[in-house]
């Protein structure tokens, strides 16, 4: 079993800080109120196109968008964005509430033919209400979670080549197809923490999805979905996201660490947490539960460090170390049964270089990568 690599696109803005890159005091609503923050990049197709140009000659297999108001369509940046690379895949996430599944089937098909094949899929369920409420959607979480299984029940019935018909609780199909069918098919991805979400990955996930928590907390995750995978004659593998702060010394990976927190105020820091704290998602209040919303103790693990999650939402852990320290915590996930690791730095177009040019051959040496193949 290879480590697959992956990197982040960040659609939504880049920069040198962790303070929120659309640097908004009211939740993005008025964009006419601007906090200043320093080197805050914006999401142009241009400085995507560097970042996805990078990712490609360091060998990182795939780039994730994120998906949400606060960034670009992840649909449409991605097939751009595959005019100006050749092999790199694109792990497109994208939401089951506000798209019919029928739609995204076809929707995947053609994007397998304009691109050669190069589509992943990330599943999102969502876990803002005030977020799914925005683009219409007003079902509470575990009925969210429900929809789910049935929209990707629909999906790979619409891919199956002859009319399907389907009539859940949510979804009423009646001769669903995709006429010509994507090959191959994209691979699933699919993350969630709560009760709601484990039947849902044993079912129709190829990989199950976590943040980076600790090692032994990620065991416990991969033992669940496992088991219930088991139970229905499946088998699932398994990635994680974290963020990347790799040097070629340890004492320059930490010095690096602290400079992205010398701009967060006590403020900022209670206010994100508070606005976090609201958050439905089970994965997210674990993510919070790491630090406490405290700066003290930020190393939770050996090399893994929560400073991330003081602000920002989703992924809040990071690999920070020497070269060989990361490689070591990723040989550390990987004997537990990880398979794919999507990763990302701030800023992303720098740290991936610094993961590419530093991790990656280290991995190498391990045998735990297959060496990159020349564009």
């Amino acid at each position: 079993m290879n480590v697959h690599l992956h990197w982040f696109l960040p659609t939504g803005g880049d920069g040198r800080t962790l303070v929120d890159r659309h640097a908004y005091t009211d939740g993005g609503i008025s964009r006419s109120r601007i906090t200043p923050a320093q080197g805050v990049r914006p999401p142009d197709i241009e400085y995507l196109a560097q970042i996805a140009k990078a990712a490609e000659q360091l060998g990182f297999e795939a780039v994730l968008t994120p998906t949400g108001t606060w960034c670009e369509d992840a649909w449409l940046t991605t097939v751009a964005l595959a005019q100006h690379t050749e092999r790199l895949k694109f792990l497109v996430a994208f939401r089951p509430g506000v798209i019919s599944p029928t739609l995204a089937a076809h929707m995947a098909a053609t994007y397998q033919r304009i691109t050669k094949g190069r589509l992943l899929l990330n599943v999102v369920t969502g876990g803002d209400s005030v977020e799914q409420r925005r683009f219409g959607d007003h079902l509470d979480h575990d009925r969210r979670y429900a929809r789910t299984s049935e929209f990707l029940e629909v999906v790979r019935g619409a891919w199956g080549g002859k009319p399907y018909d389907f009539e859940g609780e949510h979804y009423r199909i009646e001769g669903g197809l995709t006429a010509l069918p994507p090959d191959p098919l994209p691979q699933i991805f699919f993350g969630g923490s709560s009760p709601a979400a484990g039947p849902v990955a044993a079912d129709h996930a190829d990989v199950y999805l976590t943040w980076g928590e600790p090692p032994a907390q990620v065991k416990q995750k991969i033992d669940w979905i496992r088991g219930l995978a088991q139970e229905r004659g499946r088998e699932v593998r398994f990635g994680i996201r974290l963020h990347t702060v790799s040097r070629d010394s340890a004492r320059e990976a930490w010095a690096t660490a602290d400079r992205l927190l010398d701009d967060l105020s006590p403020d900022a820091i209670a206010a994100a947490q508070e606005a976090l704290g609201k958050s439905e998602s089970v994965g997210q209040q674990r993510m919070l539960a790491l630090h406490g919303g405290s700066r003290e103790g930020l190393e939770i693990s050996p090399n893994l460090w929560a400073g991330v999650g003081l602000v920002r939402g989703g992924a809040g852990t990071a690999l920070v170390g020497s070269h060989a320290d990361v490689a070591d915590r990723i040989e550390e996930y990987h004997a537990l049964g990880v398979e794919h690791f999507v990763l990302s730095g701030y800023p992303h177009l720098e740290e991936a270089y610094w993961f590419g040019e530093g991790v990656r051959p280290e991995l190498v040496r391990r045998g735990l990568v297959a060496p990159q193949l020349q564009l």
